[in-house]
């Protein structure tokens, strides 16, 4: 059995104050939702008041991002292991990245690589654009990411990484994939892919969530199916009630 996980990307959301102040409306609920692997990601700026809340809590914490290198003359970079001292997990790859920051899947190579190597678990993005989705590239796409993520990864540091599907088109615009075109992708475009790297009982342990668009009204149909494992969550994890609504559905 694959324990679901929801996981919150505040994106760049959140001051410290409101962090803390949101943090605090949740806690009494997620720590009561133990059937649930329950993960905040604030802002790099939030990060060490938020880890302080959440320890010992149950609740995981990351980061949104990392750098690859362990330290140097990288302005503006934040090094695996100062994410380290203060979560858990990492989120890599994200259709946000790759769009407006130029991330490769080479770059998202090094960078789930360098994550692992400072103990961290990995949430690795993959998913196609609008453009890609209508032109029948969906299976390319997400199969080229899923292998370029994961070059030069032994079996055993494969099994530690989360996988998140994230159709482009579906993020911050209000689109949804349906749960059984997501589960498809995921099931023939991810776990495929995964199992010819490391075998078929591996393919079929680790967890792959969904992201995009994801709102207490539609994640029922996600958690549904049998290779959707969780969620990704962006906007609606801003918002206490929106949030919770969406871990408890992972817990039915």
């Amino acid at each position: 059995m694959r324990k679901p996980m929801v996981a919150g990307n505040w994106k760049m959301n959140k001051t410290v104050a409101d962090a803390v102040t949101l943090v605090n409306e949740l806690l009494p609920e997620l720590k009561a939702q133990t059937a649930v692997d329950r993960v905040l990601c604030p802002p790099f700026t939030a990060l060490y008041s938020v880890s302080g809340l959440l320890k010992d809590s149950g609740i995981g914490c990351g980061a949104q991002d990392l750098f690859w290198e362990a330290k140097g003359a990288f302005t503006g970079e934040v090094a695996p292991d100062m994410v380290a001292e203060l979560g858990k997990y990492v989120i890599i790859g994200h259709s946000e990245r790759r769009t407006y920051f130029g991330e490769t899947d080479e770059s998202v190579n090094k960078k789930v690589l360098a994550a692992l190597a400072a103990g961290l678990t990995p949430i690795v993005c993959v998913g196609e654009t609008l453009e890609e989705n209508q032109g029948g590239k969906t299976e390319a796409v997400v199969t080229r990411q899923v292998n370029a993520g994961l070059s030069g990864i032994s079996a055993a540091d494969a099994e530690k990484i989360v996988i998140a599907y994230e159709p482009v088109w579906a993020i911050g615009t209000g689109l949804a994939a349906t749960g059984p075109d997501a589960n498809k992708v995921i099931a023939e475009y991810i776990r495929k892919p995964y199992a010819a790297l490391y075998g078929e009982a591996a393919a079929q342990a680790i967890r792959v969530l969904y992201g995009g668009s994801v709102k207490g009204s539609n994640a029922a149909e996600f958690f549904g199916q049998p290779d959707i494992d969780g969620a990704l969550v962006g906007g609606a994890s801003l918002k206490k009630a929106d949030f919770m609504e969406i871990v408890n559905a992972a817990a039915k």
